[in-house]
């Protein structure tokens, strides 16, 4: 055996390197496994000779969906068998024999949750339960009590003739004995004296005989040419040719799939065996590991003009591989023939593939394009999660200005973005897409049936403001109020105007906002004339700040007092005061609260000259006004009262 493995091994050195990982696991496991019955002295170096540094590769990770923890699953009440077949499906989640062994061994299974699991591998998978699975449910029945449970199972165990294993027999023993359960003791020391106990033994040694026809079988045809030596000496094994028989030995030969197709065809052309949906299905995972493609579809279609149907496992095993060794054609290909049959991929997988499809080498519309047919044509809609999912992966290559293709395969389909996502989209290319991928955007999505919503046009002046693209932003106002009319823009001005590069050049941004008001009619937010006065005034734009001052007062705001006062008191002169306070009311001058302010921001900014000199100036009625004459005198007498006036 230590030989086989040997050469097993070397053939698989010997193939091309990406499909290592998958198969050299393979070949641990298939070893460890008929070693373990045949030879147990020579497990040990056997599994030394595989885990050798120089093959040791991680195995692939399971197909069953991580973030589901199986038990827990099956314990939630209130789902029905075909609710959870569902729900696994949906979750890509496939129980193969191995797993359903592995949730009955698990220590953390409850009897209820056990039996709800056995209950619904024997409706769904019946033909996955063997002597094992029917013994360690047997187990946890017999030694949590569940006494007329347990003959029932038996009773189900002798029609298929299974026996009760030794292990079991112990473990029901101990607890009916602990209970008293004398009759129950004597009805099950009959039932193993009288043949369970050579059912037991005869089960174990006919797994253990056909685990060793596995491995004679597996190891003559991978190490000797095919041809009729061989051919007469498989015939006169003897063996007999089920269904599970030929399905292993299939799974055997998974590195050789050339021998494995030949003994697929030899055992059915020799009238050993008739195949099954089950060997279809092993052979078609065997050939799809590989670049076998002639091979592979002549037996998938072979398989379907038989009446059979691929396994949704068995399907998402083989589109992964094709995926990963880039054979996004035939991924495809694949998805179409098993849309058009029984087991239908769930849309998750339509979203797979078109993410694929996206973040491959090339964009290939035509594979997107028919990947989206077939999906519809078998009664699917898209929704806004397909198209998210692939925004995603475009953004992931740098491929966001190709969306407008992928917008427009989706529309001939039938769909149309929600509002909530063309304004992502519209965002997403405004901060990274090219001008002529802008245009292209808009104005398909102002020909739509929909019409470009005043959101979508603010989110796309949101994108160019998060790249600091100022003329961008100013050339999609322009457009969105040629469009749409300015009713609404008053956001998107807001958006400029509090960009980083308006604050940084705040110049830039007043000249659009006056722009936007005079020849196209805009009324902008109180709050963005505002910030444009208060950052004008950061870069002492003083004269600027004023014109801004006046466009408020044509949109009947206030005057920003809070900005000028601060900018007057600490950098502005006695003769911006006097025309700050000019400016600021259609009167002639402004109120004397405005001007107790002023002087009161003077003095706090320790610029009492100033002060004097802006007081000498002012008009008449505030020179002699008392509050102000007061302010003045307790500023001389260094008091830090002010007049009550001076609150208002």
């Amino acid at each position: 055996m230590r030989n086989l493995c040997l050469r097993l091994l070397l053939s698989h050195s010997r193939r091309q390197s990406e499909p290592h990982i998958f198969q050299v696991h393979q070949v641990r496991s298939f070893a460890s496994t008929f070693l373990h019955h045949r030879a147990p002295h020579a497990l040990t170096s056997i599994r030394r000779l595989c885990a050798s540094p120089e093959l040791d590769v991680e195995p692939s990770k399971p197909l069953s969906d991580p973030g589901v923890n199986l038990v827990d699953y099956f314990g939630k009440d209130g789902k029905s068998n075909v609710e959870i077949k569902q729900d696994l499906d949906a979750k890509n989640v496939f129980i193969d024999h191995d797993v359903i062994l592995s949730l009955l061994r698990n220590a953390n299974t409850s009897p209820d949750v056990a039996k709800r699991i056995f209950d619904w591998a024997l409706e769904n998978h019946s033909q996955k339960l063997s002597s094992k699975s029917y013994n360690l449910m047997l187990g946890i029945l017999g030694s949590n009590g569940f006494v007329t449970e347990t003959w029932d199972l038996i009773e189900s165990m002798k029609k298929k003739g299974y026996g009760v294993s030794k292990g079991t027999y112990d473990k029901i023993f101990e607890r009916f004995q602990n209970d008293g359960l004398s009759e129950d003791i004597e009805k099950l020391k009959d039932l193993y004296a009288s043949g369970s106990a050579s059912c037991k033994k005869s089960s174990e040694t006919v797994e253990n005989k056909t685990e060793d026809k596995i491995v004679r079988i597996s190891e003559m045809i991978l190490s000797e040419v095919w041809g009729d030596d061989l051919e007469r000496r498989l015939r006169g094994l003897g063996v007999k040719f089920t269904g599970d028989l030929v399905v292993a030995v299939l799974k055997g030969l998974e590195m050789d799939p050339n021998k494995a197709l030949i003994f697929f065809r030899w055992v059915q052309e020799s009238d050993l065996f008739k195949h099954n949906q089950q060997t279809y299905d092993v052979m078609a995972r065997v050939l799809g590991k590989e670049d076998h493609g002639k091979k592979f579809w002549r037996i998938v279609d072979e398989m379907r003009s038989r009446g059979y149907e691929m396994e949704g496992h068995t399907y998402l095993n083989i589109s992964l591989q094709f995926v990963k060794n880039r054979m996004l054609k035939e991924a495809v290909d694949l998805y179409e023939f098993a849309m058009f049959g029984e087991n239908k991929p769930t849309a998750r997988h339509c979203t797979l593939l078109l993410k694929k499809v996206v973040v491959s080498k090339e964009l290939d519309m035509d594979l997107f394009s028919k990947v989206v047919s077939i999906f519809k044509a078998n009664g699917n809609e898209l929704t806004d999660s397909h198209l998210k999912s692939i925004i995603k992966s475009l953004i992931s290559v740098g491929r966001m200005p190709e969306c407008n293709k992928i917008l427009a395969a989706m529309k001939e389909a039938g769909y149309e973005p929600s509002v909530p996502l063309k304004s992502k989209i519209a965002f997403l290319l405004g901060n990274g897409g090219t001008t002529e991928a802008v245009h292209e955007f808009t104005d398909n999505a102002v020909s739509s049936l929909d019409g470009l919503n005043y959101m979508t046009w603010t989110s796309l002046v949101k994108g160019y403001c998060a790249r600091n693209d100022l003329d961008g932003a100013c050339n999609s106002i322009r457009e969105m109020v040629a469009k749409e009319g300015g009713s609404r823009a008053g956001h998107a001005l807001d958006l400029v105007v509090n960009s980083d590069f308006g604050k940084k050049n705040p110049l830039d941004a007043f000249k659009f906002v006056v722009e936007m008001v005079n020849d196209k009619g805009l009324r902008p937010w109180c709050a963005t004339y505002k910030a444009l006065t208060s950052q004008l005034l950061r870069k002492k734009h003083f004269n600027e700040a004023l014109d801004v001052m006046n466009l408020m007062k044509n949109h009947g705001f206030a005057p920003d007092l809070d900005s000028f006062v601060e900018y007057l008191s600490r950098t502005g002169s006695a003769e911006d005061a006097v025309t700050f306070s000019l400016s600021m009311t259609s009167k002639r001058h402004p109120s004397k609260s405005v001007f107790i302010r002023l002087f009161e921001a003077y003095f706090k900014a320790g610029r009492q000259k100033v002060a004097q000199d802006f007081l000498s100036r002012c008009p008449r009625y505030i020179k002699n006004h008392a509050d102000i004459l007061n302010l003045f005198s307790l500023q001389k007498s260094g008091s830090n009262r002010t007049p009550s006036s001076a609150a208002v």
